[in-house]
């Protein structure tokens, strides 16, 4: 063939494509996507070359190139492929230049997820053709791609963009960066997350206390609150400063931890940056008061709130609501419940759960049925924890049949019986001294392949060591420990318990220095337990220093602390010391029983012989 002849044959070929185009543009405009049912030869030279013709026509609307790419993806039989990447690329400019971003997304999508079309951004990018479009748009057909990779958790690609993003000096949007960041916090991505933040700041992304609140709230929940705080810090020196939102994460990563120091660093540092308190940091500030024990500081902090013309919502009603059922204060908790009403908010499950909590425990159970009443009136039903409950409120009065009914109707309803109900049921159980029918239902529920708690384990030690049986207690404590269940100070205070009532003071003295070991600091229960164990081996002044120490550790006696030292003083015929005790317990408040006369009249008879 000569050249002549293959210039001619060239030069046909190419009229040839942009007549077929020509053709398929005339049809749409003519009939859409329906003149190809009609008319199949319209498509029977068609390839990659002529569909891009047809979608980068000018004339034809972007819709209509939409239609025309659609109808493409559905019947591919015409083609030798579907669409490729080129395609895509185009109708994605052509989308653009109508701004039709929604489709967009849809187009970038499907390269997203077909692994026959992604590929490298500056692949890409290169497929744009040069001089069509506007300087912003390469940018931003980067930062939705980078979205789209973000939304489907593709996140090396997403960081693929970024870097080109960033080494092409294109600007990248912050907002972008947020969707990307909480996209990682979700997935529990926090080193990526932090990495990612620092890579915002490095590349002069233009970064807000929002992003920088995202990164911290993150790490706190990890329990990563000394790489917060020192992120704060080193966004404080950029001129980035806390907002009340992020020193609320603050205070409550702190509040979780018990850290008082920390706690008042930042609200000091709050003070400083005149930031006024919000709802959410009254109601942490209150959760924080009452883990203290200072339900008076909570009430303050409430008052306080309502006097700045904060209007407190129903989730801190709630909260001050749970908090005085947990004290046992009914009175006020169903006085802010009425409170609550009258101002027209609506109570959720949680304000009805803590107050069926509260009353459950306070063993009103008829209080407890007319709350569920309520509830299911407002159009909640009963869950599994308020099954659970209402099942521990009977067995804590000893109605094991009631509980045993709420736990058939709870298994009708379609709930599992979990670890707290077989525990409730074993713990009546015990109550009503029915201890080998105790051991029952927690065996059986590790038959059903439940796997036990602390607080199983520590239900079967204290029915081993009411037993007298505290061999079986200590194979127990040492199982649970094998098994990688950490006890608890109640485990411990149930064996300690276990050993004083037993006289054998040298192993629950040992029981108290591991307790003290593993971090637990002995409270009330521990130390009235190694009072009364002295008092049983006739060792009644180590009971009065065990006594003496409550007081300078801080430790509030109680009704039966009194009652073991006054009962061991008696026994001894110390009647002086044991009589000035019981003028101390009464000035305290608290009520002596029958015991605690009928010793103090014995001790009187023992000393006068």
């Amino acid at each position: 063939m000569s050249t002549r002849k293959l210039i001619q044959a060239m030069t046909k070929k190419s009229i040839s494509h942009h007549e077929i185009a020509s053709n398929i543009v005339k049809a749409l405009y003519k009939s859409g996507v329906k003149s190809f049912t009609k008319t199949p030869a319209l498509l029977s030279n068609l390839d990659s070359q002529v569909a891009h013709l047809v979608l980068s026509n000018p004339d034809l609307p972007p819709q209509s190139c939409l239609t025309f790419f659609n109808f493409l993806r559905q019947n591919p039989s015409p083609f030798s492929h579907k669409p490729d990447l080129r395609l895509h690329v185009t109708l994605v400019s052509r989308l653009y230049e109508a701004q039709n971003f929604a489709e967009v997304i849809n187009v970038l999508n499907y390269i997203a997820n077909d692994d026959s079309l992604r590929s490298p951004v500056v692949n890409i990018v290169s497929l744009i053709e040069d001089g069509t479009h506007e300087p912003k748009f390469v940018e931003k057909l980067c930062d939705m791609l980078f979205r789209v990779y973000t939304d489907g958790r593709m996140f090396e690609d997403a960081i693929g963009v970024f870097d080109y993003m960033e080494k092409s000096g294109l600007k990248i949007d912050e907002r972008s960066c947020i969707v990307f960041l909480l996209a990682l916090k979700r997935c529990d991505e926090m080193g990526k997350c932090y990495g990612f933040f620092q890579r915002m700041v490095e590349a002069n992304v233009e970064t807000t206390v929002y992003s920088m609140t995202i990164v911290i709230d993150g790490l706190c929940k990890r329990g990563e609150v000394q790489m917060a705080k020192n992120l704060m810090d080193q966004m404080v020196d950029r001129g980035i400063k806390p907002n009340v939102v992020t020193y609320n994460t603050l205070i409550n990563a702190y509040v979780k931890r018990n850290d008082c120091v920390g706690v008042n660093k930042m609200l000091r540092s709050m003070k400083n940056d005149q930031l006024a308190y919000s709802a959410v940091t009254y109601s942490v500030l209150m959760e924080w008061h009452w883990k203290s024990g200072k339900i008076d500081e909570v009430e303050k902090l409430f008052d306080e709130m309502r006097e700045r013309g904060i209007e407190a919502d129903v989730h801190v009603y709630t909260s001050v609501i749970s908090l005085n059922c947990r004290v046992g204060n009914m009175k006020r908790a169903f006085a802010l419940f009425d409170e609550l009403t009258e101002k027209g908010l609506v109570p959720t499950s949680h304000t009805y759960g803590a107050l069926i909590d509260g009353v459950c425990k306070a063993g009103q159970m008829v209080a407890a049925e007319v709350l569920i009443e309520d509830m299911q009136s407002q159009g909640f039903n009963v869950n599994q924890v308020i099954f659970n409950t209402l099942i521990n409120g009977f067995c804590a009065r000893g109605m094991i049949d009631e509980a045993l009914n709420v736990k058939a109707v709870m298994e009708q309803k379609g709930f599992e019986t979990d670890t707290f109900t077989y525990n409730s049921i074993a713990s009546g159980m015990c109550k009503l001294k029915r201890y080998d029918d105790a051991k029952g239902w927690l065996f059986t529920m590790m038959e059903k392949g439940l796997t036990p708690n602390v607080v199983n384990f520590t239900t079967l030690i204290n029915i081993s060591s009411k037993e007298g049986n505290l061999e079986e207690s200590n194979r127990l404590f040492k199982e649970m420990q094998k098994k990688g269940v950490r006890p608890n100070i109640v485990t411990y205070n149930t064996l300690i318990a276990g050993y004083c009532k037993n006289g054998k003071m040298k192993e629950a003295y040992k029981l108290r220095d591991d307790m003290k070991a593993m971090g637990m600091v002995p409270d009330v229960y521990t130390y009235t337990s190694l009072i009364h164990g002295e008092c049983v081996s006739g060792k009644s002044n180590e009971a009065v220093k065990l006594f003496n120490e409550m007081k300078q550790r801080g430790l509030k006696q109680n009704e039966v602390t009194y009652t073991a030292v006054i009962l061991g003083l008696s026994k001894e015929g110390k009647s002086d010391e044991a009589f000035r005790l019981y003028d101390q317990m009464k000035e305290a408040g608290l009520t002596p029983d029958d015991r605690v006369y009928n010793s103090l009249v014995g001790s009187l008879h023992a000393a006068r012989s």
